[in-house]
């Protein structure tokens, strides 16, 4: 589990006012009903689907959703667990929650069902042309790089302390854009995921590979006060990919 229910994450470099932020129940594209967190201020030109680490949904990942609105974009921070855990009462997972019993409902086919049921609420809301990127976080992040290679409607994807082998295969297909966050101190080797990179680049996909020297897992933390300025440089990274996603967008009405 990348972030108990003490962590929550740094403000983004700029602010406007969040018009709606709450939990949602969604439909996947194989028709689960699953927990989410929306937030969003009042006219988002990009979409953003936050993939949580193996826990699945809780309250980190709400935080993000709505530093994510105060950003200036729409967010939806989804659950994988609904088909043999249920939706939890509350719509988060608790800390003790036994992620690995339920791992089977976390397949890439059904973490691209969830994404597509979380991409629809957001088009719903917001327009069917709104870019959306996915952001993710450690068993998410590699979600995320790992959707470079699907056929979902993605602008890009983001993740955060991945690992190659939630990959796989799938790195040769890439094809999307793709942001590597990588903590230079992570039990996941940087040469792995340099190695990563350049095989889902040979794929096709142009993918930014930034490692933080040093950095641990999970850096991305407001009490990681140490890490200020790498939280900073993450925040200076996607807000330029998703206001070029933006500007792209506005181009082509």
């Amino acid at each position: 589990m990348c972030h108990d229910d003490t962590s929550r994450p740094p403000a983004p470099p700029r602010s406007e006012p969040v018009t709606d932020h709450r939990g949602l129940t969604l439909t996947s594209a194989d028709s689960t009903q699953f927990s989410a967190f929306y937030a969003t201020p009042a006219s988002p030109k990009v979409g953003v689907v936050i993939l949580p680490d193996v826990r699945g949904l809780h309250p980190f990942y709400g935080a993000l959703a709505e530093r994510f609105a105060e950003a200036g974009l729409a967010a939806v921070a989804i659950d994988y667990f609904a088909r043999s855990a249920g939706i939890s009462e509350s719509g988060w997972r608790p800390e003790d929650f036994d992620w690995q019993t339920h791992m089977k409902d976390a397949s890439p086919t059904q973490v691209n069902a969830e994404t597509q049921g979380a991409m629809n609420f957001l088009r719903t809301q917001h327009g069917d042309k709104l870019p959306i990127i996915t952001v993710g976080f450690c068993f998410g992040g590699g979600q995320a790089w790992r959707q470079s290679s699907s056929d979902l409607d993605l602008a890009a994807v983001v993740g955060f302390y991945g690992r190659p082998d939630t990959v796989g295969r799938a790195a040769k297909h890439s094809k999307k854009p793709t942001i590597m966050f990588i903590a230079g101190a992570d039990f996941t080797p940087v040469a792995d995921q340099l190695a990563l990179a350049d095989e889902m680049r040979l794929g096709g996909a142009p993918v930014d590979a930034v490692v933080y020297d040093g950095a641990p897992h999970s850096f991305f933390d407001r009490a990681f006060d140490e890490w200020g300025d790498v939280c900073a440089d993450v925040w200076t990274r996607i807000l330029t990919l998703t206001d070029g996603l933006a500007v792209e967008s506005a181009g082509n009405p």
